[in-house]
């Protein structure tokens, strides 16, 4: 994702966004565990790509991203 694309989200989406990254992040590290992983290369864009969100979100002064990412989860969870 290019950054002109995550400056133009709002705060929200970006923090949804950041969610969805790391999940992803996640279920590529496991696949490159098992040997799953067709191309390495995606585990270092989907690194890039959450330290551009995270970039763009103390760009604009968001305080405690770690715990509102933390209380997103947990609500995730408690909807399911």
């Amino acid at each position: 994702m290019k950054i002109e694309n995550i400056r133009a989200m709002k705060v929200d989406e970006l923090h949804n966004e950041l969610e969805r990254l790391r999940r992803t992040y996640f279920n590529y590290r496991a696949q490159a565990v098992t040997e799953k992983l067709e191309s390495t290369a995606t585990l270092g864009d989907t690194r890039r790509t959450i330290a551009r969100v995270l970039t763009v979100l103390r760009e604009r002064g968001e305080k405690n991203i770690e715990q509102r990412q933390a209380h997103l989860s947990a609500q995730a969870a408690r909807n399911k």
